[in-house]
């Protein structure tokens, strides 16, 4: 433990640099509709926008901000309307804010806040975090609702913080008590309770301190880190998987690269039978049990080229039983450290991976192209030979235009494929997942999804979208073929193939600041997984309202 604790101090001073700069950092939500608008203008080419990798800070939005109000005349009506919405939001780094505590009152940017504390260097800011949500359809009757809170703040020139937290419980006929094979965030039930339950119970609580300078942060917390980019899902790291504690650390030494790292502690969802042991009562069993650790490990680097166009490499790597304090240094290469430590044993090893991402914005005028690979295994030199090739990998290419024939209207497509056995891992701790959800994309392997969707903002704060999905998937790979067999399943020849087809029409709405109402419809056919999917049905509407968050 002390070299561990000697370690952490190491890396720390590392990155406590230039002291004498201002750069507190609050991560906000990448739900949040300032991320599409951003993205929309620097589709446009009048920001660079770095969101390889989310969630971005509140600082670097605010800055973004600054940069569009500098070309106001550039802007319509309708954008410096939104414009000036969201700089009230993010209004904490703009002019000196005044020492003032608020209840229920609009703070000096005309701004309403539930809670607003201003002292000399300390600074805090929180909401309730509420939803009230309504599902129906064929057989289907949910209501969903969800209490909590949400802050966040900063204490000094480099400190920041923040918390949320959600209890959350849906009721009625139709649960989905899985949220197995949809791109809905896994949850963990209060209770181990049957699939066809009607009422589930489960929370969300996410939280982090992070300390800042001019050019990077350091952040210790419970979140989730989103990688790439995809409309409809992304195959390196998702918001498919619960939240975990995980050490972040983003560094740009230079305007042209950007750095990336993290580590994070999953949970593997398997019992640790060699340390679990006898508590002596029989109350809820005879053992205390704990589980099978399980760590993730990653870091990216980014390389800005041009204006709009991002090249991105990054590596990352599964690792159970013990905490390896090598993995504590951002910059080694995890899979060549991991072969030292297993002796080049598959069984004594970890699970390693690589992927790349690329990015352009602008250069065809209001076109965004971008690309990523992951590569969970591949034999370099047999990639073409059909007898002896593992290519164990996904991909997603896609390509949106904005201000298509009309101001706003943004129309898209995008292609996702992962090949058999992706994600998988002979070690079941090791697999690509946490809490037994992926850390990927949430089709899995042996799957593809083609998609093509429009959306149009017909008044500020107001985003409509049409959307068309048809996913493709076979059956999981047997582990045995995974390593042994050759030549490895082709793609989709594990059947049976099934396939289901999604029309999706949704509007929102952000009436107030973080007062939000969401409606869509939902027409399906095709079930994959059906004994997953039991809530499936061919009709959904969804309604909700919901503030905070």
């Amino acid at each position: 433990m002390k070299f561990i604790k000697y370690s952490l101090i190491i890396i720390t001073c590392l990155v406590f640099q230039q002291l004498n700069a201002i750069g507190q950092v609050v991560f906000e939500n990448p739900k949040s509709p300032v991320y599409q608008y951003l993205s929309r203008q620097a589709q446009i080419g009048r920001i660079e926008y770095n969101d390889l990798i989310q969630p971005i800070s509140r600082k670097d939005i605010a800055g973004y901000l600054k940069e569009l109000e500098e070309q106001k005349d550039k802007l319509s009506s309708r954008e410096q309307k939104e414009l000036a919405f969201y700089q009230q939001e993010y209004s904490e780094f703009d002019s000196p804010l005044k020492d003032t505590t608020t209840f229920f009152r609009k703070d000096q940017y005309d701004r309403w806040r539930f809670l607003s504390v201003k002292n000399d260097d300390f600074f805090l800011r929180g909401d309730p975090a509420m939803s009230f949500e309504t599902i129906n359809g064929k057989g289907k009757n949910v209501f969903r609702t969800a209490t909590g809170l949400s802050f966040y703040g900063h204490a000094g020139k480099h400190f920041s913080f923040q918390a949320y937290f959600q209890d959350i419980t849906e009721k009625g006929d139709g649960i989905d008590s899985l949220k197995r094979f949809t791109p809905e965030t896994g949850i963990l039930r209060t209770a181990n309770i049957n699939p066809n339950a009607k009422t589930v119970n489960f929370s969300d609580v996410r939280g982090s301190v992070t300390y800042a300078w001019k050019n990077g942060s350091i952040s210790v917390g419970k979140d989730q880190m989103l990688w790439g980019y995809g409309e409809g899902g992304r195959i390196v790291l998702s918001d498919k998987a619960p939240s975990y504690p995980m050490i972040r650390l983003d560094y740009a030494p230079v305007k042209w690269l950007r750095f990336n790292y993290m580590h994070a502690w999953l949970n593997s969802a398997l019992i640790d039978s060699a340390r679990s042991y006898d508590k002596g009562n029989a109350l809820f069993g005879e053992n205390r049990e704990l589980y099978i650790r399980k760590y993730f490990v990653s870091h990216t680097l980014t390389f800005l080229p041009a204006k709009g166009l991002s090249l991105s490499v990054g590596e990352s790597m599964v690792y159970s039983d013990d905490f390896d304090a090598g993995y504590l240094l951002p910059v080694m290469f995890f899979k060549a450290y991991d072969q030292y430590q297993s002796r080049y044993k598959l069984t004594t090893g970890a699970n390693g991976q690589f992927f790349f991402n690329v990015s352009s914005r602008n250069f065809i005028p209001k076109t965004h192209l971008y690309a990523s690979l992951f590569i969970d295994e591949i034999r370099t030199g047999s990639i073409f030979d059909k007898e002896k090739s593992r290519n164990q990998l996904g991909y997603t290419v896609g390509a949106s235009r904005t201000d298509a024939v009309i101001p706003y209207l943004t129309i898209g497509g995008e292609y996702t494929r992962i090949n058999p056995y992706a994600y998988n891992n002979l070690i079941p701790a090791q697999t690509y997942t946490n809490q037994s959800y992926l850390l990927g994309d949430w089709m899995g392997q042996n799957a593809d999804r083609i998609m093509a969707w429009a959306s149009y903002n017909p008044l500020p704060r107001l985003s409509t979208r049409v959307q068309f999905t048809y996913i493709r998937k076979g059956r999981d790979g047997d582990l045995f073929d995974q390593y042994w067999a050759e030549p490895q399943a082709k793609f989709l020849d594990e059947g049976p193939v099934q396939t289901q087809k999604q029309l999706l029409i949704q509007a929102n709405y952000e009436l107030l600041h973080k007062l939000y109402i969401r409606t869509s419809y939902q027409r399906q056919t095709g079930v994959i997984n059906p004994e997953v999917q039991t809530s499936a049905v061919p009709n959904e509407f969804r309604l909700a309202v919901s503030f905070g968050f």
